[in-house]
């Protein structure tokens, strides 16, 4: 029988299942604090802590629930890890250097069934989603890897951001959330979070009402239907006047920026036809909207698409400023990489299949 991972409890959660067995609450509390301060790599390194509350945890939870599969290291400091999981699945986790701190790129399925016609994710379809414990295992493999460079770093930032939907695993999602964020913990500031939709109307309405101070960023892509449903088939099921209605929601609720992914594509999306449309589509709420313009990195897979002419992204930026509407280029991490979301991991899937 495959363990579940220790970390996919969140503090609440491990004081109840210990109380039904007779542990008390504050022996959680000891347990919590061997995972997330001490960030101790086995049960047997756990000191101070109840052997039967040890024991107990051992016989039903794991440390490991995935093994570092593939590391690949960027000259920028972009470090993409490509883990294995018990089921022998692949999932990538991406490292970054900002000048703010560590950013951890997480992923949150194994495939992805929402099928962006640009994006290496897609390539594989979605087989599962990661339990919530998969997910904090990620942030912790990465801040042991931290631990061993004896450079007293720490993992800072998060975007929930790698393969997968984060909203169509949304329970999950929210307890990864709730156990980052514990001040007990890892104590990772809410507000330097970020979950990425591709537009889950209903599920930005839901994730308004959390009351999480977590940053949500949509990746639109397109400012109109008829483009956006050509490049993203999900805009056929949620096109952007019920998605656009969830925005204004989120804003609503929230009072929070919201940030919009928009890559890039050339002579795709790059006109000045759509910057104008983007900037028409977000005019009164413009306080609000924080545009991040994507260079695109090229797919093998979608040799279609190519990334825009440097003359173009600069156009488009220059139109949405003019126009009021805040935004930059964002920063490129891992170019000399496999940088596209998914490329590891279907690279790596193709070359064991042919071996």
């Amino acid at each position: 029988m495959m363990k579940k991972s220790i970390y996919g409890l969140t503090f609440e959660q491990l004081s109840a299942w210990l109380l039904e067995r007779g542990i008390k609450r504050f022996h959680a509390a000891q347990v919590w604090d061997q995972l997330y301060r001490k960030r101790v790599a086995s049960f047997t390194e756990m000191s101070g802590v109840k052997e039967e509350c040890v024991k107990l945890l051992s016989e039903r939870f794991s440390f490991q629930t995935m093994q570092q599969h593939v590391k690949q290291e960027s000259e920028d400091g972009t470090v993409k890890f490509l883990f294995k999981l018990q089921d022998g699945n692949l999932i990538e986790t991406v490292l970054m250097k900002h000048k703010y701190g560590l950013s951890v790129c997480v992923t949150t399925q194994v495939g992805c069934n929402i099928g962006c016609s640009f994006c290496a994710s897609g390539l594989l379809k979605k087989s599962r989603d990661l339990s919530s414990g998969e997910i904090v295992e990620q942030i912790m493999n990465v801040q042991l890897h931290l631990d061993e460079r004896n450079k007293d770093e720490r993992v800072s930032h998060i975007v929930v951001m790698g393969i997968g939907e984060p909203f169509d695993n949304f329970e999950n999602m929210i307890d990864f959330i709730n156990v980052v964020i514990d001040p007990k913990g890892l104590a990772i500031g809410s507000r330097r979070i970020t979950v990425s939709t591709s537009g889950l109307a209903k599920k930005i309405r839901e994730f308004a009402d959390t009351g999480l101070n977590v940053n949500l960023a949509l990746s639109l892509h397109a400012p109109n239907n008829e483009l956006r449903t050509r490049i993203m088939k999900i805009n056929k099921a949620i096109p952007l006047e019920p998605l656009m209605e969830a925005v204004d929601y989120y804003i609503t609720t929230t009072n929070r920026r919201i940030t919009i992914e928009y890559i890039l594509l050339r002579d795709v999306n790059d006109h000045q036809k759509e910057a104008e449309e983007l900037a028409d589509l977000f005019q009164d709420k413009k306080q609000k909207v924080y545009v991040n313009l994507i260079p695109y990195n090229p797919v093998d897979e979608h040799g279609q698409y190519q990334r825009s002419k440097q003359a173009s992204v600069l156009a488009f930026y220059d139109t949405l400023k003019k126009r009021g509407i805040n935004c930059k280029i964002r920063q490129e991490h891992g170019t000399d990489i496999d940088a596209a979301c998914g490329q590891l991991r279907s690279k790596q899937i193709k070359k064991e299949k042919a071996q």
